[in-house]
């Protein structure tokens, strides 16, 4: 599974950006020295998949009985 991050900080693949490694580099906006400009970087990382937990099982009391706090009202 992967997703795209972008930074504003260039690495190289291989390294980890925000605990994922990167797969892919593509430059978005190249820096420019002139204007003190860093460039902008989109990286293609590795995600670990997601688990996913089951919801605990509720017990619930049978539809066709009626609660003591309801047959009092």
């Amino acid at each position: 599974m992967t997703k795209t991050v972008r930074s504003r900080f260039n690495h190289e693949v291989g390294e980890k950006v925000e605990g994922c490694k990167i797969l892919e580099k593509s430059i978005v906006s190249p820096p420019d020295d002139v204007e003190r400009r860093r460039g902008i970087y989109d990286y293609r990382v590795e995600v670990a998949p997601a688990i996913i937990e089951s919801r605990p099982v509720v017990k619930r009391p049978p539809a066709g009985k009626v609660s003591r706090a309801v047959q009092a009202t």
